[in-house]
């Protein structure tokens, strides 16, 4: 049974269901909301990359390479490949001496509608440093070039720096690494599965880096302090990642993956992970802020300024208004 329901009206008739699992954990791992959701077990997608970027920083390669917080940010972002975007990932190359035919994330066109438009007008085309996950392949490439790996191989499951990634996944969900499901993430490096709730209990962790192991505390209060400070570069422009975070302040990390999963850090307080069953992401804004409302973590003034995303219109191809989409709590057919 689904812990939420998001249901899609075409004029006054649901055309459409939308099924999400909800997992929500205190920071010392129980469950505040009581379901049996968190024992789903999925993949993790781009909401595991705060914790993939963790070694980068506890490991001195940061601090060695001079990053600043917008490049510590852009590393954990699924990014629309503005120009903000590229040209932090190709700064962050420069530092370790790489440039961007290193970056092995694949090629895909911009999320940012307007900057593909530019690369089609000029008749270019894009580049892997377009591809939402080259921050986090930069800092992979950034862990080679620190531990002196090899860079050519960096998305085999077996080369050190994914081992080292699987490992500290492994510790910070406080779920056994030899259970962890692998898989191939869009960008080709490797993606974890495990249970909704662990990847709540992770970000609780991370809003409250004093209950995690004292090698990973202030890297990861570096982490969500630059994902915080920079929301733009964690998503873009009119990105539903970008202005939650924005709209909330320093309240909250939120880290949006692929295929409907959605985690968020509440500082001090919980971890929440959702999964959409049919991996609609449409889905997933209302679905959170409806969640954050009903725990009594968006205040007044943030539920108003995020209301087109608790109640979204659904529009046509002539922007006319057809319906909208209504998140349901509850255990619904």
């Amino acid at each position: 049974m689904p812990d939420l329901v998001v249901n899609v009206y075409r004029n006054d008739l649901i055309e459409s269901k939308h099924y999400i699992d909800i997992a929500v954990v205190d920071i010392y791992g129980n469950n505040v909301y009581n379901n049996f959701a968190g024992e789903i077990i999925t993949f993790w997608r781009s909401a595991a990359k705060p914790f993939q970027a963790l070694p980068i920083i506890y490991s001195g390669a940061a601090e060695k390479y001079g990053f600043t917080d917008c490049e510590v940010a852009i590393i954990t972002a699924s990014h629309s490949g503005q120009d903000v975007h590229t040209e932090t990932v190709k700064s962050i190359l420069k530092k370790i001496d790489l440039d961007t035919s290193s970056l092995k994330c694949g090629i895909h066109s911009p999320l940012h509608r307007p900057t593909a438009s530019s690369i089609r007008q000029q008749g270019l085309k894009p580049e892997a440093v377009h591809n939402n996950c080259s921050g986090k392949h930069s800092g992979l490439l950034t862990l080679c070039q620190y531990y002196g790996w090899s860079s050519g191989d960096y998305l085999n499951p077996e080369h050190p720096v994914q081992r080292m990634i699987k490992g500290i996944i492994s510790e910070i969900t406080e779920y056994p690494e030899d259970e962890i499901y692998l898989g191939e993430d869009g960008c080709g490096v490797p993606v974890f599965g495990l249970p909704l709730r662990n990847m709540a209990l992770a970000y609780a962790h991370l809003s409250n880096p004093k209950t995690m192991d004292g090698k990973y505390q202030e890297a990861a209060d570096k982490i969500t302090s630059c994902m915080e400070n920079n929301p733009l570069l964690v998503a873009g422009e009119d990105r539903f990642n970008t202005e939650l975070m924005e709209v909330t302040g320093n309240k909250l990390v939120a880290k949006s993956g692929a295929e409907g999963v959605f985690c968020i850090g509440v500082h001090g307080k919980l971890g929440l992970a959702i999964k959409v069953r049919d991996g609609n992401n449409r889905a997933v804004p209302p679905a959170i802020i409806e969640i954050l409302s009903k725990l009594e973590i968006l205040d007044k003034e943030e539920k108003e300024a995020l209301a087109k995303y608790h109640y979204p219109l659904v529009l046509n191809n002539l922007e006319h208004n057809v319906g909208k989409m209504v998140p349901v709590l509850g255990r619904e057919e």
